[in-house]
């Protein structure tokens, strides 16, 4: 299989105007607004499960780093001035800042980094593709552990049991399914590309 560089965004198309990427973050923003929807209370936690992680993952390793950064920074920006995107069709500043604001700035960080690894190739092979995902979720809950452990003043022991221990069985899943589909799409890809 030839390799490509650069994202998958920018192999599938290639000479994108600045039409075409307004268009790929409108619509980057309106999957990632879809997925935070889908929002489950945890009891005990003030963090919901949520699909927000997975579309951060499939945007910064489709997008790249540059576009996958903008898209995710133009969410959070909507989300502040009011726009009801954020989990539980909520917004404000307040979602930012408050208790669980960490995650958002980690899926920030997070979309950035994931699209500098697949700039570089890393999502095109599952061994490759599997530890940059890894470490994509771990700058997410890492900043967001941080920030409930620093907001609420609760010891690292109640912060882990409240804003990691639940969602780690859906974060292995997320992982494993973009994972192992991301090599297949850009198989597929580069079959078509390469006849």
């Amino acid at each position: 299989m030839s390799m490509h560089s650069g994202s998958l965004r920018a192999t599938v198309f290639p000479r994108s105007t600045a039409l075409t990427e307004a268009l790929f973050v409108v619509g980057g923003i309106g999957f990632i607004s879809l997925l935070a929807q889908i929002a489950i209370p945890v009891p005990g936690s003030p963090v919901p499960v949520t699909g927000q992680t997975l579309a951060v993952l499939l945007i910064g390793t489709t997008y790249g780093a540059r576009l996958g950064f903008i898209t995710f920074a133009t969410y959070l920006l909507a989300g502040v001035a009011g726009a009801p995107i954020f989990a539980g069709s909520t917004h404000g500043i307040e979602k930012v800042i408050g208790a669980t604001g960490g995650y958002l700035v980690g899926m920030l960080v997070a979309s950035l980094l994931l699209g500098y690894l697949a700039d570089r190739k890393a999502d095109q092979k599952f061994r490759t593709s599997f530890p940059a995902l890894l470490l994509g979720d771990l700058v997410i809950f890492t900043f967001g552990l941080a920030w409930l452990h620093a907001s609420l003043d609760m010891t690292w022991a109640a912060t882990f049991k409240a804003g990691l221990t639940p969602f780690i069985l859906g974060e292995a899943l997320k992982i494993a399914i973009t994972a192992t589909s991301l090599p297949l799409v850009w198989r597929k890809i580069s079959r078509s590309l390469n006849r």
